[in-house]
Formats: C-alpha cells, sequence, structure tokens
C-alpha cells in the first residue's frame, strides 16, 4: 500500500464524518458543499488521490469553521492525529521489522534508483540490508537488486562492496 493510499483511507473517512454533521438537516448548504467539492474535483487537474483528499479537508474545515469553530478544530485534530500514527506505524516497521510500511508507487511520481550487482559468491553484509528487492542465482553467478528512492543510499552500498574480491560487476541507475 502507497503512502498516499493510505494516507486518503485514513483521512476521507474523517473529513465524511465532520462534514456530514455540520451539514445535517441544511439543505442548502449541502447543496453550497456538493457545487464546492464538484468545483474542486472537476476544475483542477488533480495528481493523486491524497491531493484531492488535501483539497476537500481545507474546504470542509473552511465551511465547518463558518458554521461551529469546533467542528473545524475538531477535523484539524483528527487529520493531525492520523498524521501522526501514520508516520510512527512507518518508523517502527523500519526500525523493528526492518520493512518499508509503505511501497513507493510510479504513480505517486517517485523516482526511484536501482542498484545490482553481479557476485560470484554470496557477500553477507548486502543480504540484510532493506534495500534489497530481490536475488537471483544463475550460472554461478548471484545478481543482488537494490531499489531506493534515495541515490545516496544506493550509491553507499556500490561504494561498500567495489572493492570486494566477489564483485565482478555493479550498474547504479539513477
Amino acid at each position: 500500500m502507497t503512502t498516499s493510499h493510505t494516507s486518503t483511507l485514513t483521512i476521507l473517512p474523517i473529513i465524511t464524518y465532520v462534514i456530514t454533521n455540520v451539514i445535517a438537516g441544511n439543505i442548502a448548504l449541502s447543496l453550497g458543499m456538493v457545487g464546492a467539492l464538484s468545483i474542486v474535483r472537476f476544475r483542477n487537474p488533480v495528481r493523486s488521490p491524497l491531493e484531492l483528499t488535501v483539497y476537500f479537508s481545507s474546504i470542509t474545515m473552511g465551511i465547518a469553521a463558518a458554521v461551529n469553530i469546533y467542528w473545524a478544530i475538531e477535523l484539524f485534530l483528527f487529520i493531525l492525529l492520523s498524521i501522526i500514527i501514520l508516520y510512527v506505524v512507518s518508523k517502527v516497521s523500519r526500525q523493528y521489522l526492518n520493512k518499508e510500511f509503505f511501497s513507493a508507487s510510479f504513480s505517486e511520481g517517485n523516482s526511484l534508483s536501482t542498484l545490482e550487482l553481479i557476485t560470484e559468491d554470496e557477500i553477507n553484509e548486502i543480504n540484510k540490508s532493506v534495500y534489497l528487492k530481490s536475488k537471483q542465482v544463475e550460472r554461478g553467478q548471484i545478481k543482488y537488486l537494490f531499489v531506493a528512492s534515495k541515490h545516496d543510499v544506493l550509491k553507499d552500498i556500490a561504494e561498500s562492496v567495489q572493492n570486494n574480491q566477489l564483485l565482478i560487476s555493479y550498474q547504479l541507475n539513477l
């Protein structure tokens, strides 16, 4: 699951809850809200679901603040709490499970760098890397594929094995 997708699925129900409570029973306000959200959705080039969610939350905060400031404060606090929880889950997953909680998606505009190492035998230090995505044994050679969003991380891995006697070749792509 991507960061954008998880954040959207976490924040959108909160926005829906607040807006339905704010416009409950008020026909004029509900029609105005539908119109405002339609304009944002169809008039702006939205690049990701999270971007659209941010637009909707901003409009919802404005309308909620106009009706009752406590709804806007509640919405802000719940969104802030959701972001903090997602951040903590991501950090805990990375630190204790040695896995990324969120996967990178090309649709999010994340550019990924790759490093391919070809070795004669296994190199134990790189077998434990969180950036190792695949390991292929073929004709007495081992091909390692590392993927990361930060080019420098892969550059450091390449430099750490550059003088290793088992290394046959490597290719680093931006």
